[in-house]
């Protein structure tokens, strides 16, 4: 089944880590921008990665460690940005959700 992303104005309500269902989704994907919402259960890990552009995390939910060039904790409301290409990994903490984008230039 192909994943659906969302069109121009097309609302979306983003998943709670309250739903035991809830789970990582691609929202928008297109050759300038990529958008994602990503659910972490507490012990969950994202092993060490790039992504080829510019990134941003914002904390939804939850507490999750961003482990890059320094270590930083990320809690509900915090929003960090990664430049293009920057190695980082995430560990949580505790069940998260996180809205990623990524722009590629």
């Amino acid at each position: 089944m192909a994943l659906h992303h969302v069109n121009s104005g097309e609302k979306v309500r983003l998943a709670s880590v309250a739903d035991p269902d809830a789970k990582t989704a691609a929202l928008v994907k297109s050759d300038a921008f990529e958008a994602a919402q990503l659910v972490l259960r507490s012990g969950d890990r994202i092993a060490e990665h790039a992504v080829p552009g510019f990134a941003t995390i914002q904390c939804l939910e939850g507490s999750v460690t961003l482990h890059a060039a320094q270590e930083v904790k990320l809690e509900k409301g915090d929003w960090i940005y990664l430049g293009r290409g920057e190695r980082h990994s995430v560990s949580a903490q505790e069940d998260s959700s996180l809205l990623v984008t990524i722009l590629f230039e």
